[in-house]
C-alpha cells in the first residue's frame, strides 16, 4: 500500500475532531510546498522535502505536530509549548486540543522556516538502492509508544537506523531473546543511539 493510501486510512479512523484537524493540516502542508512527500513511518504520517520536516500524531487529548528540527526555528507566535525536558531536544511540538482550530498563518510560517533550513538525509540513497524500511513489529511499537521519550527519538532516527533495530529484534529466535532485545532497544532508542553507535568497538 502506498504511503498516501495508508495515511488516508489512518486519518479516516480517527475521531471526527482529530480527523478534521489532520485533514486541514495536511492541506496546509501541501499548499505551502507541492514538493513535500508523504511517508508512512512508525505508524504515523511524516512529511519530507529532502529531509524529515514534520509528522502528525493523534493522541488521546490532542493532535500533536512534531517539527523534527524545531529547536532552530523562530517561533514568533509561540505555537510550541515547552517543558524543561523539551529544552534539551531538537524536536518541538505544536499541540491542538479538541475545540481548537489551527493557527494557519503561524503554522505555515513555521513550516516555511523548516523547509528553508533543511538538512541532509539518507532517504534518497536508500531509495536508489531499492531498500525499504520493514514494518515496525507490534511488540516493539507497543513498548516505544508507551515511552514518550523513546517514541520521539524513534521518529527522529533515519530509515536506515530504524531498519537496523527492526531486523535486530525480528532476528531473535526465541521469545525470551526477543523480549531482551526489545528492552535493550528501548534503552538505546531513548538515548537517541543507532545500532552502529551503540555497539561500535573501541
Amino acid at each position: 500500500m502506498q504511503a498516501q493510501e495508508q495515511i488516508n486510512l489512518f486519518i479516516a479512523e480517527q475521531p471526527e475532531w482529530q480527523r478534521k484537524l489532520m485533514i486541514r493540516l495536511r492541506q496546509l502542508i501541501h499548499s505551502t510546498d507541492e514538493t513535500i512527500e508523504e511517508v508512512w513511518r512508525g505508524n504515523a504520517p511524516h512529511f519530507e522535502s529532502g529531509s524529515m520536516v514534520l509528522s502528525m500524531h493523534p493522541l488521546k487529548t490532542c493532535v500533536s505536530i512534531w517539527f523534527h528540527k524545531g529547536s532552530s526555528l523562530k517561533d514568533a507566535s509561540g505555537l510550541f509549548k515547552l517543558t524543561d525536558k523539551d529544552e534539551e531536544r531538537e524536536l518541538r511540538k505544536y499541540k491542538l486540543e479538541e475545540g481548537e482550530s489551527v493557527n494557519e498563518k503561524a503554522f505555515v510560517d513555521l513550516l516555511k522556516l523548516a523547509l528553508k533550513q533543511g538538512r541532509p538525509t539518507t532517504r534518497a540513497s536508500e531509495s536508489r538502492n531499492g531498500k525499504q524500511t520493514s514494518a515496525l513489529p507490534q511488540d516493539l511499537q507497543h513498548v516505544l509508544q508507551h515511552d514518550e521519550d523513546a517514541w520521539e527519538r524513534w521518529n527522529t532516527l533515519s530509515a536506515t537506523c530504524q531498519q537496523e533495530y527492526v531486523e535486530w529484534v525480528t532476528d531473535a529466535k526465541q521469545d525470551e531473546a526477543r523480549k531482551r532485545r526489545i528492552a535493550k532497544a528501548l534503552e538505546l532508542i531513548r538515548e537517541g543511539l543507532s545500532m552502529s553507535e551503540a555497539f561500535k568497538v573501541g
